[in-house]
């Protein structure tokens, strides 16, 4: 059945009407938006136990802060402590004290909304941490979100109609999580903002599988890309990348192979050589474009299938990104929206040939020179991984690929401007080894696969099960 979408101050009417929720509004940033819609609403003394706003930063380091956590305002590390002061102070304060019974919530928010000079990131950390049943351990969901609108009272506006959806999805989508996503976006259009991060966590929403609603969030069209980090922990694309160095490799990794790993490899030793390499300032992201996950037959995602991936990936140390990007410069203008370092984009030899293909950028009014100006700004270099030529048999460069002539000067000057380089060192035997290949191995029964992947990987697949394999 279709989902009916109330309006805003109907979700607060419902919330404030409901005389077992009870709790804490603390709002930094932004004012107070979250707070007036309930007050709006009516009837908000049957929810509003108090709400608060440290805009002084003195203020919220005094309540807030401690020597563990970031000393940056906007952080997920300050939203965290926000949620949990304040909710030790509700409990502390209300526990057992309420004639009616009482589900206790604390929604908290810290935001960076659009200065006078427009020249800032409008981007804040949301959270409400809140019981479903009373006395019970509470739950917590934390979102990230980016504000598009160029005027602080339209992102105030916004930021008011999210709040009011996460604390209503809290309480009437919490067993629902794609529904709870959806409903985040509730009388609000995609272009005001993106939700960039979400984690649930608590006794009620153990079942949820964080990185499948990270994915969920990418198919949703409610962000263009989400990030897991090496651990499989879903992060805030901002704080991942924050002046970074960042390498990434897009494939579909079903499973990664040898060869898979050895264009990782061969790629991060030119990376290294860079003067100002810092192994600790590099990230290596392996990228799969959701257009990879989905099924053919029902345009959905194979959960399972998914996270077999991932676990594959963060089990060889990398970290995986997910994207809806099909163009490159769409990936290489995402990386750059944020305050990285260096880029670097590893390509296989036959892709980069379909790159200078003039129909991708048919729908741009330069086209293919508006495109390769995203493609390759100054911090942005192309390394290519070579094949072995179909017809000659012999390994094939970048300098062998056909181009029209017109397109062919274009790609001189981005090989003379060092721009697109090969990737030399490369172990020649695993140019023949694919990931279909080892799948139809695999599903055949012929153990040959296990020498076309790495033994970590023909371990995990074995004793797993994964991609069909049964012994």
């Amino acid at each position: 059945m279709e989902r009916q979408i109330l309006s805003t101050n109907l979700k607060a009417l419902t919330l404030n009407l409901d005389q077992s929720t009870y709790g804490v509004f603390a709002e930094i940033g932004g004012g107070q938006e979250v707070s007036r819609s309930f007050f709006q609403a009516g009837g908000a003394s049957g929810t509003i136990a108090k709400t608060i706003s440290a805009y002084d930063k003195q203020y919220s380091d005094v309540l807030y802060s401690n020597q563990q956590i970031s000393k940056r305002y906007v952080s997920c590390q300050r939203l965290e402590e926000m949620l949990r002061c304040e909710y030790d102070q509700l409990v502390g304060v209300l526990q057992g004290k309420r004639e009616k019974p009482t589900r206790f919530f604390v929604f908290a928010d810290t935001v960076s909304t659009i200065n006078y000079r427009k020249d800032n990131i409008s981007h804040g950390w949301i959270g409400c941490r809140f019981q479903l049943e009373q006395n019970d351990e509470p739950n917590e969901v934390i979102i990230h979100v980016e504000l598009h609108e160029r005027d602080n009272l339209l992102q105030q506006n916004t930021l008011g109609i999210v709040g009011v959806n996460l604390i209503y999805a809290c309480y009437f989508h919490h067993d629902r999580p794609n529904t709870f996503l959806q409903s985040l976006m509730d009388n609000l259009s995609p272009d005001r903002l993106d939700i960039t991060m979400i984690r649930m966590n608590g006794p009620q929403l153990a079942y949820v599988d964080n990185r499948l609603l990270a994915v969920q969030l990418v198919k949703n069209g409610m962000t263009s890309a989400i990030m897991f980090d090496r651990y499989g922990m879903v992060q805030e694309p901002e704080d991942m990348l924050y002046k970074k160095n960042v390498l990434a490799f897009r494939g579909s990794f079903r499973p990664i192979t040898y060869a898979g790993f050895d264009i990782l490899k061969s790629s991060y030793a030119i990376f290294k050589r860079d003067e100002d390499y810092d192994k600790s300032n590099t990230l290596s992201f392996c990228e799969i474009t959701l257009h990879n996950l989905l099924s053919q037959e029902e345009d959905d995602i194979d959960e399972r299938d998914f996270l077999d991936r991932v676990d594959l990936l963060n089990g060889m140390g990398q970290n995986v990104m997910v994207s809806g990007f099909r163009e490159f410069y769409k990936l290489v203008a995402y990386f750059s929206g944020f305050r990285i370092n260096k880029l670097r984009i590893v390509i296989g030899v036959d892709t980069l040939e379909k790159v200078f293909d003039k129909t991708y950028y048919s729908n741009l009014k330069g086209g293919m020179l508006e495109a390769f100006g995203k493609l390759f700004p100054d911090n942005m270099k192309m390394y290519v991984y070579p094949a072995i030529d179909g017809k000659s048999g012999k390994i094939k460069h970048s300098g062998d690929i056909s181009l029209p002539e017109d397109s062919a000067y274009l790609y001189k000057h981005l090989i003379s401007a060092r721009k697109i380089l090969d990737i030399k060192n490369i172990n020649e035997k695993h140019l023949s080894i694919f990931s279909p290949m080892v799948l139809d191995k695999i599903k055949n029964k012929d153990n040959s696969w296990e020498k076309l992947v790495p033994v970590y990987v023909a371990e995990s697949i074995k004793s797993k099960k994964l991609f069909g394999y049964n012994d």
